[in-house]
């Protein structure tokens, strides 16, 4: 009698943390709708994908029926955030973010910098598509970070590295050996490219600028750790 009980009180008290659960994963596989997008506040935006990296590191992350997701968002879309990413391999913002079809606009390119054409995309994914807040997503031992470390000339790579002088521009003598294999440097001037090229956009951009003003948009620096696929943010 008394395991009967036992099991019983197990069975109602699981039913509802069952249901909880079930509900949270309805709502993480719901897709983003123009409403649902617009009543998003940009801090809700930014909260959400601290949400998803906690999910992701901790093993939690949500199985949703992608093909279903395909189909709702044939016809539109409207992602709550946009996050500029680094090319490599190590950091899918999608993944690290716990994030699915339709909900995030990403633009991928070596060392997580802006340029006409990405801010240009921003503007868009912001002021036409509804997105609520913008994620310039860094990453430690960054490839594009260390070769501007060591001034590396090579193509078009060289044209490349040049985005990174303001944030080699923050190193000192305290730094130490400006060289790929100091870590310690490497980081600092990672970090400080996120920041950077976050702040600039309110002002290589009047529009995105207008938006932060007026409270319909935020914009955050964070470093993705490729050991831990921890989330660190920065701003």
């Amino acid at each position: 009698m008394l395991s009967r009980r036992l099991l019983c009180g197990c069975l109602v008290a699981g039913a509802p943390f069952a249901a909880r659960a079930a509900r949270a994963q309805s709502l993480e596989c719901a897709v983003f709708t123009p409403d649902r997008q617009k009543s998003t506040r940009p801090d809700d935006a930014i909260a959400r994908l601290r949400a998803g990296n906690e999910r992701f590191t901790s093993g939690k992350s949500v199985n949703c029926d992608l093909i279903a997701q395909v189909r709702q968002t044939a016809a539109t879309q409207a992602p709550y955030a946009a996050i500029v990413g680094c090319i490599d391999s190590r950091v899918p913002p999608e993944m690290v973010f716990d994030q699915r079809i339709g909900d995030v606009f990403c633009a991928r390119v070596a060392g997580n910098i802006v340029n006409t054409d990405i801010i240009g995309s921003l503007e868009y994914a912001t002021k036409v598509a509804g997105a609520r807040a913008i994620v310039v997503l860094g990453h430690n031992f960054c490839g594009a970070i260390k070769s501007a470390v060591d001034d590396v000339k090579l193509g078009n790579i060289t044209a490349l590295l040049k985005n990174f002088r303001p944030a080699l521009a923050t190193l000192t003598k305290a730094d130490g050996h400006r060289d790929a294999h100091n870590d310690p440097l490497v980081q600092k001037v990672a970090e400080a490219n996120a920041r950077l090229t976050a702040t600039s956009l309110v002002r290589r951009s009047a529009i995105i600028k207008a938006m932060v003003e007026a409270g319909d948009l935020k914009i955050a620096a964070a470093m993705h750790d490729i050991g831990t696929g921890k989330v660190a943010w920065l701003s």
